[in-house]
């Protein structure tokens, strides 16, 4: 037998990337994901955030009151009326990386963007770039193709002063990407929240102009997310606005669990970090303070709604998305400022703080009538069985701490059926089955002790052992494995809602995924295919020719183990459940969930699609 050629490791294997290379070999390093537009954290939002924020530091540092958005199809373009760039740096600042003036305190003192990457990566990833700098009656431009630069310009101009870049996300990297208006106007209306004053107008090709700005920052966000779901305040939000800080807050009676926006810079971090957690110390010590009193935090932040932004000169995020901010040194600091604002406000307000105090004492008593049902649940357990009745675990599970079985799975099943064939094929070392007996209860209204009286829901919890901490979880990956019927979608929606509502941390790290199974299959006597749309049914048949026999999967019980081993194996299809921060995702499942059942109604005969008949 010829051995196997040995490869060859020598000065021809080291390659050296030019930065534009790099960017559009690594993407991910610069842009986070790419996805295909129907997250607010894709790529293609990132890009248009990137030269905004060129535009809002501007504004930050006293330079043009309005930015001009547009966008038509995937073509976006954004006008500021700041400085400009200067005129002869206008090619460098967009394609150079680390070059630009926010490595100066003198010019910009609050930048987002410190790495000198933004605009960069943004001419690297589009088909198109095109950059003009007007300044003084003057005006320089540069185009680009891929990042490649194709042509300069300049000469005199009328225009005010300013920049303009225009843009269009290359389709051999955003590939099936479209801009979602709601995630656009999302991210504009913070801009405004954090930026008093400022005008931001976004134009959409067919559509009407929208105008942005706020006129009480912080304060019209918390209102507005109150709002959104039809909840009012306990007490008027108390808002405190310095140079370096500003927050927001109120209590509302008909939410669960806390709601916060963080903000850097202008940067809306969807996973807080250090400012968020410094934001919720100081307000435990000033309520503790002025109580007299040892609440804890869940005491104090439950049902409430609120906002904290910060100003930072040298802000650390922990990836180039800035999504979550890590500057430790600030954490002493600030947890002063918050906490003497707060008392200075509370003893100048005592009823709005007899308020607070008033919600965190019966949030405590709730904690603690909480405590007596969850020990009689247990008890209650340990009479029965000392197994969970309804799973079939595996072998080995999951360990965090040790970075241990990252392969392990539960499916979670429907009925007996569906479980009956997943069981009988599964992989005995990582893979476990929990069966459920029926719908599961719809918890999205409510309150936790739900957990510890429903059976259920009780033994889901200890399945997973989540109860305390996900830092417990047994399982790397949560299957949802329902039928790809109204009533599987129905239990999908009430899972997907339980685990939102109760461990929204099991959803933040990616941890809950959807099976997905095949609707059709197609065969004739040589060949069987498998089809997971009405599209591949049609491929498949046209593949196959002649006649061959369609058969339409109705449940995971229709599928015979022997099938059904492949799709829960090395070619298993699994889709992630996407984490929306709960400002976000509330509202939606409120809607979808929640007890406006007439509201709902009229919205699914609205949007009834009624089949015309040839």
């Amino acid at each position: 037998m010829a051995e196997k050629p040995k490869s060859v490791y020598d000065e021809s294997k080291i390659k050296t990337l030019s930065s534009l290379e790099h960017i559009r070999l690594r993407t991910g390093m610069y842009i986070g994901r790419i996805g295909n537009g129907s997250n607010p954290d894709d790529g293609c939002y990132i890009l248009l955030k990137e030269v905004v924020d060129n535009a809002i530091d501007e504004y930050i540092m006293g330079h043009g009151r309005e930015v001009q958005i547009a966008i038509e199809g995937n073509r976006v373009s954004v006008r500021d009326f700041g400085r400009g760039i200067p005129l002869g740096k206008v090619v460098d600042c967009v394609s150079k990386i680390n070059t630009g003036a926010k490595y100066n305190d003198d010019v910009f003192q609050f930048s987002v963007g410190l790495n000198g990457v933004g605009t960069k990566a943004v001419n690297a990833l589009s088909k198109t770039f095109l950059v003009r700098s007007h300044r003084e009656g003057e005006f320089a431009e540069a185009s680009f193709k891929v990042g490649k630069l194709k042509k300069e310009d300049s000469g005199k101009t009328k225009e005010p002063d300013g920049t303009y870049i225009e843009f269009e996300p290359d389709s051999e990297i955003f590939k099936e990407s479209e801009f979602k208006m709601e995630h656009v106007e999302r991210r504009l209306r913070h801009y405004s929240y954090l930026n008093t004053g400022l005008k931001l107008v976004l134009n959409v090709a067919g559509a009407e102009p929208k105008i942005f700005q706020s006129r009480h920052g912080l304060m019209d966000l918390v209102m507005e997310d109150l709002a959104s779901d039809g909840s009012g305040p306990i007490y008027p939000p108390l808002h405190y606005a310095g140079k370096t800080l500003e927050f927001c807050f109120t209590h509302s009676n008909s939410r669960y669990g806390e709601t916060f926006y963080s903000f850097v810079n202008g940067q809306y971090t969807s996973d807080g970090g250090t400012h968020l957690s410094a934001f919720r110390e100081g307000l435990l010590k000033a309520v503790n303070e002025y109580a007299n009193a040892k609440f804890e935090g869940d005491d104090v932040r439950e049902c409430m709604v609120g906002a904290v932004a910060i100003r930072l000169k040298d802000p650390v995020f922990e990836s180039q998305t800035k999504n979550k901010l890590g500057n430790t040194e600030i954490r002493t600091e600030l947890v002063n400022n918050v906490r003497e604002e707060l008392l200075q406000f509370f003893h100048r307000n005592k009823d709005i703080a007899e308020k607070i105090l008033a919600k965190a004492a019966d949030t405590q008593q709730l904690r603690k009538e909480l405590q007596a049902v969850k020990k009689l649940a247990r008890d209650r357990a340990k009479a029965i069985a000392l197994r969970i009745p309804q799973l079939k675990d595996c072998k080995y599970h999951y360990d965090k701490k040790k970075d241990k079985g990252r392969d392990t799975m539960v499916f979670i099943c429907e009925g007996q059926s569906a479980a009956g064939s997943i069981t009988s094929c599964r992989e005995v070392n990582n893979q476990a089955v929990f069966v459920l007996k029926g719908k599961p209860l719809n918890v999205w209204d409510l309150k936790r002790d739900v957990m510890y009286k429903n059976d259920e829901m009780y033994n889901l919890m200890q399945a997973l052992s989540v109860e305390d901490s996900i830092e417990n979880l047994r399982y790397a990956k949560v299957i949802l494995a329902t039928d790809a019927d109204v009533d599987g979608m129905h239990i999908r929606n009430l899972m997907i809602t339980y685990f939102f509502k109760f461990f929204e941390q099991l959803v933040h790290d990616g941890h809950v995924y959807v099976l997905e199974t095949p609707l059709f299959r197609v065969r004739n006597k040589e060949k069987t295919i498998y089809c997971y749309s009405e599209t591949e049914r049609d491929n498949a048949i046209k593949e196959l020719g002649g006649k061959p026999e369609i058969t339409r999967f109705k449940g995971l019980g229709e599928i015979s183990p022997k099938e059904f081993s492949q799709f829960i194996g090395k070619e298993m299809r699994l889709s992630k459940v996407e984490y929306a921060p709960r400002a976000e995702s509330a509202p939606i499942l409120d809607f979808y969930m929640g007890k406006n059942t007439p509201e709902r109604k009229d919205f699914i005969m609205d949007s009834l699609v009624v089949p015309v008949e040839e």
